[in-house]
């Protein structure tokens, strides 16, 4: 009934929550301190007083959270709190601890000493005094017998065993910050006698301060790997739904291409069938007009036959006039073509799959490159060349872009200087000042290339953004904000970005590899001659992609010209 009377009023009390933690029995003249735990005045004060280490120190401590406190705190009646307690006094009938004190201890718990049988219960309290552990019931004596009341308890937190000096069988009070273990006092008599010693509380206030330096770098560490759980979890639905978009866009691109490979087979099919007819169909008219005229022949060539067996000579000569004259035809030209007909159009569409797989062998390890690159996380920096060869990237030179100085060579992978100017269709694209060219790949991701190139002249190994200027001096790599450009010169290396240079130290080789990190905005330029040794590192924002390029300044000579090329990797 009186559960039932709660629930009408809407409130559900748990016996429980109103135990002292010292006592385990529903709180009597209950108070409350001001780390905000409550416990019976009694209580508290028998518990402050048994602390007479710390009393002598002049602070106290809570017995459950351990927050200590400077002067003793005053006591205030909890009022609210004490009628609570009353009322349940009155609706269960009785002041017993609740069962939770005397359950039994289980596998973690401390058990009580005083206990007897195969379960004993879980113990509450511990006296240092007596040295043993007590559950509520055997507990009792400890705060009804004076002689008792003056034992110092502690919460039954762990065994006794490990509060007690397996050396000397004496309680372990004492902190050698030497050696960073807990003693007894006769230890620091013995062995520890010249150490830096402390008491336990001592030593418990200063690890304290650092326990709360500690949990604040906790929590502190813990918001940062929340906020990276909530940007991983992002990421990971950004990509399903970037995966999912890609899907869609390359099964609609390859369908479209698909249905066009059918439709120009079908009209090629077509074609043939048209033209098949058209051909026949005058071929046809052409032998039914050679039939007639053969027909005409013949019939000409019986009656000239009759008439030379014509013994009337008049009659021969009147009959030979009129079969003398040329029969009536038209003037048919007949010439057949070479027995090929629609082999050259099977040839021609033969040459077309050659084209189209080649673009495909081409195209398609960048694709799938493209594919391979695409992650949540960010895979660790290459070290080794094998790392940064899993990188490499096919590229060619734009014939587009190259200055008339530039011939282009090698499948448009190398690139010479040369004194003559070469004939190239106008274009906007074109470097017109300075003797450079770029890439048709534009880079949008992590790429490795390498090139090598000969000991004549000064190169520029660089990349781009695509509207780079063409037709001014400033469009030389380096000079701009568009471009980036380790320069090789007999004087060495150096860095050139928006016409700001930086001397770059290293051996001078003739081979260069180059790492864009596109992502991480990183540019480095490394020694590839013998080992990776890095030339030159940086750190930027890329705002569109990049294009790799080459710069050739040296002095042509008819015998010999300065050359530059990209190394094959892929």
């Amino acid at each position: 009934m009186a559960a039932k009377e709660q629930q009408q009023h809407g409130v559900i009390l748990d016996q429980d929550q109103f135990c002292c933690s010292i006592c385990l029995d529903l709180l009597k003249e209950p108070v409350t301190i001001q780390c905000g735990h409550s416990y019976c005045r009694g209580c508290i004060e028998i518990c402050w007083d048994q602390e007479e280490e710390k009393k002598k120190k002049g602070f106290y401590s809570c017995p459950q959270c351990r927050k200590s406190f400077t002067p003793r705190p005053v006591f205030y009646k909890t009022n609210m709190l004490a009628e609570v307690v009353e009322k349940l006094k009155k609706t269960d009938g009785q002041e017993a601890a609740p069962s939770a004190a005397l359950a039994h201890a289980g596998p973690a718990d401390v058990a009580c000493d005083f206990c007897t049988g195969s379960r004993p219960n879980k113990a509450s309290m511990s006296c240092l005094t007596c040295m043993a552990s007590y559950c509520a019931s055997h507990l009792q004596p400890h705060y009804s017998i004076p002689v008792l009341q003056r034992h110092k308890l502690v919460s039954a937190t762990a065994p006794l065993q490990d509060k007690i000096c397996s050396k000397h069988d004496k309680l372990m009070e004492i902190y050698c910050k030497t050696d960073r273990m807990c003693l007894c006092y006769l230890c620091t008599i013995d062995e520890h006698k010249h150490h830096n010693t402390v008491s336990a509380a001592a030593e418990r206030g200063e690890e304290e301060k650092q326990l709360v330096a500690s949990q604040h770098k906790v929590q502190q560490r813990a918001q940062e790997r929340e906020g990276e759980v909530k940007e991983l979890s992002q990421a990971v639905e950004d990509l399903k739904c970037s995966a999912q978009t890609a899907v869609q866009a390359c099964e609609k691109i390859f369908s479209e291409l698909i249905s066009s490979f059918q439709r120009r087979c079908s009209e090629v099919k077509q074609r043939i069938r048209d033209q098949e007819q058209t051909a026949v169909d005058k071929a046809g008219n052409m032998l039914l007009q050679l039939k007639e005229e053969i027909a005409k022949l013949r019939r000409r060539d019986t009656e000239l036959e009759q008439l030379s067996h014509d013994a009337d000579h008049i009659h021969f000569i009147q009959a030979f006039q009129s079969l003398c004259s040329p029969c009536e035809s038209v003037d048919l030209s007949v010439v057949v073509y070479p027995l090929r007909y629609f082999r050259d159009v099977s040839d021609s569409v033969s040459d077309l799959r050659i084209k189209l797989e080649r673009i495909l062998k081409d195209t398609w390890p960048g694709i799938c490159s493209t594919v391979s690159s695409v992650d949540i996380l960010l895979p660790p920096e290459p070290k080794t060349r094998d790392d940064f060869l899993l990188y490499c990237c096919p590229l060619t030179f734009d014939v587009n872009s190259a200055h008339h100085n530039l011939f282009l060579s090698n499948e448009n992978r190398k690139v010479m200087k040369t004194s003559t100017e070469t004939v190239y269709p106008a274009h906007s694209d074109r470097f017109t000042e300075v003797s450079q060219v770029l890439c048709r790949e534009g880079l949008s991701r992590r790429c490795y290339w390498e090139v090598k190139w000969d000991i004549m002249g000064t190169l520029s190994v660089a990349v781009s953004y695509k509207n780079i200027s063409r037709m001014s001096g400033s469009s030389k790599f380096g000079s701009n904000a568009q471009s980036w450009s380790l320069q090789h010169s007999l004087n060495g290396y150096c860095f050139r970005h928006n016409n700001a240079e930086t001397k770059v130290s290293g051996h001078c080789s003739y081979k260069v590899g180059v790492y864009l990190d596109y992502q991480a905005g990183t540019l480095a330029f490394y020694d590839v001659s013998g080992t990776m040794t890095l030339l030159h590192k940086v750190k930027t924002t890329f705002t569109q992609p990049v294009y790799p390029g080459l710069g050739l300044t040296g002095q042509s000579y008819y015998y010999s010209s300065p050359s530059a090329e990209l190394i094959k990797l892929w």
